[in-house]
């Protein structure tokens, strides 16, 4: 019995795998679903590991440097019953590079550093052995990552490393590098403080980090050459990228500086958060991936055509065993290697609901604080079911990750797609119940109409802190660029207020709140809507912006503060939120709400907010006495002024004002 068990389930596992356009037999094997594929070095042997199960030779190539010259020894490595193929070398080979070819069809394919590969030298062709103790900087034992008591309590900034140092006044001596991204003391026009300094003094709580492990665009080998890449090209998933880092040539540096960028954040309290896009790669035939195990690791139709969710040429296959195996394992070892505090999953939506679970409960057992967020849509359609993807509308089956809120996003400035849309903030009528969807954190709640809501016709989230709440971020226009091309008619001050109330609207929102760099300066990309590959003049952030926008940079700094003393604007629970909040007054251009009894143990027991989107003061009745929080531009968090009967809201603007 026992014995057809197995059989039958050897079975499953092969006809669940093989495609007629895949070879004959692939992952017919439990066991090498259970065995570790990461290299195995001591100094007294290494032990390398490659599944391969369609290949009929496996050898390993040995070089004295990452980009040059023939091998100094080449190794035939072992087939075992689990498809792994191995070799065991009895010395220290910390230091030396490695790749791999398989044999297919009697041909030897490209070699490839393979997806397991830790370290890489300049672009990413060959691995190296490497000892990882050597690379922790100075106390990385005594690092400590951010403790959240909820997810929403983290305000994340999204950049991109080298666009936050590169522009020639960031005062950074190391521009464009994780070393000048956490430089103290830097200063930039006006001796405005740049880089870190500017990000501990706006108040943020943790960074997202576009891309950063090792990807294709870049020419490391000519970084005297300015280029930028915004890196969703994935190459090598678990190695720093190399044009970041002080030496590209060096595997050991970039590893050791990410490190010492991380531990940087960490001891000025910000949580290091990193973009991972597993569901493509960024070349097709020749990946790491195909040139392990070809075709097995990505999805095609049933006619044999590789299918395209990410609109970027392929998209992999997460409900595979071995692919939900190494995303699993990846971000577990980021988490633990590099000490990371979350993860932004790009088009998350390609993947099936059970690997992103299972993401989450493994990340959440190292570190109980770690987040896990995504875009809950894909690029296009998918072979995988509708129902098994990890969509914003199956949030509620993944009880522990938040997905971007596209709702509150094009409710507050018009739909990305449509550079003429607009939105609350930008004047477009109807759009209340999207804002009061997104002030609430994509919950069910008693006073919204789900049938107007702009994307979403039901709640989605089990929890407030399962949305993102957002205005803007990498991807199409700044929020600026956004307010002034949907609309040409308004002048510079109406559009900074458009702006202010936009991000003010995310920082009093339940979800977690969000923001693009440079956003607190008025960023421009000069109406570019997709700056990918475009150069420093539209990506980088111009500190000059800091210092014509001071005002604008003082609005956002009092919008954190405002948010990070008042947890009321971040209850854990939906039941809270439909106990605590309730709205008030809405109207065309309006929306008003009161959150009540101490709400998640705020000092204050009511709060009055009022968003009035309208280009006229708006007149509000107040029913009783309260004290003044903030009004324009004025933020007054303690002793605030009493006000009673009615309240002069001013145009385009937030009020709030509360009762202790």
């Amino acid at each position: 019995m026992k014995f057809k068990l197995s059989f039958l389930l050897l079975a499953m596992l092969f006809i669940s795998c093989q495609e007629k356009h895949k070879s004959p037999h692939v992952e017919n094997s439990k066991t090498a679903i259970e065995t570790n594929l990461w290299l195995d070095y001591s100094k007294a042997s290494t032990t390398f590991k490659l599944w391969s199960p369609t290949a009929e030779l496996v050898k390993l190539n040995l070089y004295k440097n990452g980009f040059e010259g023939e091998p100094f020894e080449t190794h035939e490595l072992t087939p075992s019953m689990n498809e792994v193929w191995t070799k065991k070398i009895s010395k220290d080979l910390a230091g030396t590079y490695y790749t791999y070819q398989i044999m297919l069809n009697n041909k030897w394919l490209e070699e490839t550093p393979g997806i397991y590969a830790q370290a890489v030298g300049v672009n990413g062709k060959r691995a190296m052995v490497i000892d990882l103790e050597t690379t922790n900087p100075s106390d990385w034992n005594k690092d400590k990552q951010l403790e959240l008591k909820s997810p929403n309590d983290a305000i994340i900034y999204e950049l991109h490393i080298r666009d936050m140092t590169i522009h020639p006044q960031s005062g950074s001596s190391i521009p464009g590098t994780y070393l000048g991204l956490v430089e103290t003391g830097t200063k930039g026009p006006n001796e405005v403080a740049t880089g870190i300094d500017h990000l501990r003094a706006l108040g943020i709580t943790h960074v997202h980090l576009l891309p950063t492990y090792d990807h294709y665009s870049i020419d490391e080998t000519k970084l005297d050459k300015p280029q930028f890449n915004w890196g969703y090209d994935p190459q090598n998933y678990n190695v720093p990228e190399g044009s970041f880092s002080t030496n590209p040539y060096d595997a050991e540096i970039r590893i050791k500086e990410f490190k010492t960028m991380v531990k940087a954040f960490h001891d000025h309290g910000i949580g290091v958060i990193l973009d991972v896009v597993y569901n493509h790669t960024g070349r097709t035939e020749t990946s790491n991936f195909n040139l392990e195990a070809p075709n097995y690791y990505y999805r095609f139709w049933e006619d044999g055509k590789p299918s395209d969710a990410s609109a970027c040429g392929n998209e992999t296959a997460s409900e595979k065993a071995m692919m939900r195996k190494f995303i699993i394992e990846s971000v577990s070892y980021w988490a633990k290697e590099y000490h990371l505090d979350g993860f932004r999953f790009d088009l998350m939506g390609i993947h099936d609901i059970t690997t992103m679970n299972a993401v989450s409960e493994t990340l959440k057992k190292i570190n109980p604080n770690i987040f896990v967020y995504g875009e809950g849509w894909t690029a296009g359609d998918s072979p995988l079911p509708m129902e098994e993807r990890a969509l914003k509308k199956h949030i509620t089956k993944m009880p522990q990750i938040t997905a971007f809120s596209d709702d509150i996003r094009d409710g507050l400035k018009g739909s990305v797609f449509d550079d003429k849309s607009s939105g609350f903030v930008s004047g477009a009528k109807n759009t209340e119940e999207s804002v009061k969807f997104g002030v609430v954190g994509a919950i069910q709640h008693p006073q919204i109409d789900y049938q107007v809501v702009n994307y979403s016709n039901e709640a989605w989230a089990n929890h407030p802190w399962q949305s993102i709440s957002y205005v803007s971020c990498h991807d199409n226009h700044t929020l600026f660029d956004k307010l002034k091309v949907s609309r040409e008619d308004a002048d510079n001050t109406t559009l900074i207020a458009m702006d202010k109330l936009a991000n003010a609207v995310v920082m009093t929102s339940q979800g977690i709140a969000f923001m693009h760099a440079g956003a607190e300066m008025l960023r421009t990309k000069k109406g570019e809507h997709n700056s990918y590959n475009l150069p420093d003049s539209i990506n980088q952030i111009d500190w000059n912006w800091k210092v014509k926008n001071a005002h604008v940079v003082d609005y956002y700094k009092n919008l954190i503060a405002l948010r990070k003393a008042h947890p009321a604007f971040r209850m854990t629970s939906a039941n809270e939120v439909r106990k605590n909040l309730e709205f008030k007054t809405v109207k065309d251009g309006l929306v008003s709400y009161q959150i009540g009894n101490y709400a998640n143990g705020d000092t204050w027991k009511d709060i009055l907010v009022i968003y009035n989107a309208n280009t006229k003061v708006y007149d509000y009745a107040l029913d009783d006495a309260w004290q003044l929080a903030v009004i324009g531009d004025n933020f007054t968090l303690d002793d605030g002024k009493a006000i009673s009967n009615m309240i002069k809201v001013p145009a385009i603007s937030m009020l709030i004002a509360y009762r202790k």
